[in-house]
């Protein structure tokens, strides 16, 4: 049996491109002599669909596209994501679904079962859980059918009361298939591979894994799509970050006549999230994501032009590196808006930058603006010492120029802000806060200087001085981050340890952090969530993410 995997790139909501691809590669597997295509979950509608599944007319857009994917199923099987209905009165009225489609028919219909409902996911606020387990048959073969989560409660600490395979087992399967839509992260690759492993070792069965790739908004798969023997060993494993088919000949007796043989020693078992801070780690696929964020978020929703207000810092440096390389230089300007605090060397910088990316730039200075505000402001700031207000009212008068651009033009405003400032507030609300996605949101100070150094890699693009320079946001003369911030080297592995550990101050100040500095960083972060809560959607890179994935409260007291 030759099976296919089709590990491809969906818009939400967008039935008639995402049904066109389906078909297309459904076509191209027909060509080569395939007889089975797997695809990825909900891969017809996209994923996560969310708060669409609302809508009637959704599921049945949805519903429409497999009976037209049904008609090219008519030589080759295919398993392909929809939502289905669910029949009964009882729970909730859609399924998370793969559909089994061949002969031109619905030869089987498999409901997930295991609905997470932890960081990013919300599955459980949409679907019923299955509450049955049958194998589906194909070609004489038994297929063991399971949608992502489904095979990921193994272990000592399992999170859910079912484990799905241990009913399919029961069935006597041949191999099991899981459509997945597992989302990247820094570390999650190795800990994916090691999942589908325990998986094959435990049931003694072969696996294909069928992952998505592409950007939904903040949350970006990476495919990676894989084929194992029931040895463990990794046959297939398709490419990251790109779109691609490949396929794999499954013999009566089980075993595999074709891919390349990795050996089980070379794959974690479990998710290696490190004790401390490693800026690092995976700097290759967290610019791959990022890359990969723009563009699909860009392209989906229709914007051609992007616009970053470029101060010669190492933040806006780095958005615009990535905004060049993801839509072209062409399509990405920068803004310079130097006030009477600016550095001569700040604008130099941001000037070299630009012709080093070769996109255009505009300067205009703020020094005037700032003091007319300053004479409108006068009589109520009387007698008044120089402070944050005007420190702030600098970066929100830079925020009105580069919208004010970003209105005329049509060029969607990149946020530069990271995460370390994100966390302590370090940062002006409508000011350099603004923008229409949040490229850096999810990388603390000391991995934007690691994208820094990856992306100049083969030659220097970010000019040496921007990543040598101490940070500054230039707000008066002489200022330094570190005038109000812990040195970053300091304050990143903290962050790290109560934002992605999860780790509690005692915790924190045991592995030899200092009690007041612990106390002191983390009620910065806790007092600026309303700050975050209005901040743009931000490409998430690492396991905890702000955004959708971290949720506490505005007005709480813990720690603050």
């Amino acid at each position: 049996m030759k099976i296919f995997l089709a590990q491809q790139n969906y818009h939400i909501g967008n039935f008639e491109a995402n049904t066109n691809k389906i078909i297309a590669a459904i076509e191209e597997a027909k060509k080569q002599g395939g007889d089975l295509i797997v695809f990825s979950e909900l891969s017809v509608c996209g994923y996560p669909p969310r708060d669409f599944l609302e809508f009637n007319d959704f599921i049945e857009q949805g519903l429409a596209c497999i009976d037209r994917i049904r008609q090219v199923a008519d030589t080759i099987g295919v398993l392909v994501g929809c939502p289905s209905r669910n029949p009964k009165i009882e729970g909730k009225d859609l399924f998370n679904s793969a559909y089994l489609l061949y002969e031109k028919e619905i030869k089987g219909i498999v409901h997930k079962t295991l609905l997470p409902n932890y960081d990013i996911f919300d599955e459980y606020r949409y679907f019923e859980p299955a509450y049955e387990w049958n194998v589906l048959t194909f070609k004489g073969k038994r297929l063991a059918v399971t949608i992502c989560e489904d095979i990921w409660n193994l272990g000592d600490d399992p999170l859910y009361r079912i484990c799905p395979m241990d009913e399919l087992i029961k069935h006597q399967p041949d191999i099991m298939i899981n459509l997945s839509a597992s989302p990247f992260d820094y570390i999650h690759e190795d800990g994916r591979k090691g999942i589908v492993r325990r998986n094959v070792v435990k049931y003694n069965l072969p696996m294909v894994y069928c992952n998505t790739i592409g950007s939904q908004t903040e949350i970006v798969f990476d495919g990676g799509s894989l084929v194992m023997n029931a040895n463990g060993d990794l046959l297939t494993e398709m490419p990251y970050f790109t779109e691609s088919m490949a396929s794999v000949t499954w013999n009566d007796d089980g075993t595999f006549t074709d891919g390349v043989v990795r050996t089980a020693d070379t794959i974690h078992t479990a998710d290696p999230l490190p004790a401390t801070f490693e800026p690092l780690k995976n700097i290759e696929k967290i610019h791959s994501a990022l890359i990969l964020g723009i563009r699909d978020y860009f392209g989906k929703m229709g914007f051609k032009k992007a616009i970053v207000a470029s101060s010669g810092g190492i933040d806006s440096a780095v958005v615009l590196a990535l905004a060049c390389e993801a839509l072209g230089s062409e399509n990405v300007s920068a803004l310079l808006l130097p006030s009477q605090f600016s550095t001569s060397h700040s604008v130099s910088d941001a000037e070299q930058l630009s012709k080093n990316l070769d996109n255009h730039y505009d300067i205009i200075p703020i020094e005037n603006v700032f003091k007319a505000y300053e004479g409108a402001l006068q009589n109520v700031f009387s007698g008044l010492p120089f402070n944050v207000a005007e420190e702030n009212l600098q970066s929100r008068i830079r925020g009105a120029m580069v919208m004010a651009l970003s209105n005329k033009f049509g060029s969607i405003l990149l946020n530069t802000s990271n995460k370390s400032e994100l966390a302590t507030g370090y940062g002006t609300l409508y000011g350099d806060m603004a923008g229409g996605l949040g490229v850096l949101g999810d990388l603390y100070k000391m991995q934007v200087y690691a994208v820094a150094r990856y992306i100049n890699r083969d030659k220097e693009i970010i000019p040496q001085n921007i990543i040598d320079k101490a940070p500054s946001a230039e707000l008066r003369h002489d200022q330094k981050d570190s005038d109000s911030l812990p040195e970053y080297d300091v304050l990143d592995p903290i962050l790290y340890q109560y934002i992605e550990r999860r780790q509690g101050p005692k915790e924190i100040v045991s592995i030899g952090n200092d009690p007041a500095l612990v106390t002191r960083i983390l009620k910065l972060v806790n007092n600026n969530e309303y700050k975050r809560n209005q901040f743009c959607p931000i490409i998430r890179v690492s396991p905890k993410a702000f955004g959708v994935g971290r949720r506490v409260p505005i007005v709480g007291k813990y720690l603050s």
